[in-house]
């Protein structure tokens, strides 16, 4: 526990600009108090003392604003950053050095029984809001654009975006930058293809005219 508690310290302290210190983050920070909590909710969780395990899980979410079921496996280094709203489900798994942002939700799509929420891979960054749901898998340093909804595995090294998302960038397998608020907009580039074309006909339109005026066949090269 001490270990883990270590660690997570250290991670806020590499990821957030806002810390100062260690007391700081070890005192205010609510990731660390629910990161805390859950290790030892998930200690008594797997040893079958699942109403205390849960007593623990919700008295946290209390104190954090952060849901994380006892059952959820979470690895080392894992910072959530804020953390209001995060919901972290009885089967998910999360590796080392992830980073979530306020509102993630890692949740299920049904009341199947089993493996039911998502497998996160080490390195990856969900943005604010974004929600991953069902067993499925994002690889080693995938990043997940904010309010991103995400049904389907994503292989390593993959940006995410839109509902439902969508692949838009592939890594060469680095550890994605934390400015996820930079991410592509397919759909805006998209449209912005589209009006630079609309513009190009716009301006041919006069010899287009012309060429009609004379005979010819406006539409040979377009």
């Amino acid at each position: 526990m001490a270990s883990y508690l270590r660690e997570d310290i250290a991670a806020v302290m590499a990821r957030d600009p806002a810390a100062r210190s260690r007391l700081e983050v070890m005192l205010c920070y609510p990731s660390i108090k629910a990161l805390r909590s859950h290790r030892l909710a998930n200690k008594l969780y797997k040893r079958g003392h699942v109403l205390l395990a849960r007593l623990i899980s919700a008295h946290s979410k209390k104190r954090t604003g952060i849901e994380i079921h006892p059952g959820a496996t979470i690895g080392h280094r894992v910072f959530i950053d804020h953390g209001a709203g995060v919901v972290i489900g009885e089967t998910a798994e999360i590796g080392d050095d992830v980073t979530l942002y306020q509102g993630v939700t890692l949740g299920g799509t049904g009341k199947e029984h089993g493996k039911r929420h998502p497998t996160i891979g080490n390195g990856v960054i969900i943005g604010a809001g974004a929600k991953v749901l069902g067993p499925i898998r994002l690889g080693d340093n995938v990043k997940v654009g904010a309010g991103a909804i995400v049904i389907k595995p994503v292989p390593d090294g993959c940006t995410v975006v839109g509902n439902p998302g969508r692949i838009v960038r592939r890594q060469d397998g680095s550890r994605p930058t934390l400015d996820h608020n930079n991410l592509p907009d397919p759909m805006l580039e998209k449209m912005d293809a589209l009006y630079e074309r609309i513009s190009e006909l716009e301006a041919r339109l006069p010899n287009l005219t012309e060429e009609k005026n004379e005979g010819g066949n406006p539409y040979a090269n377009l």
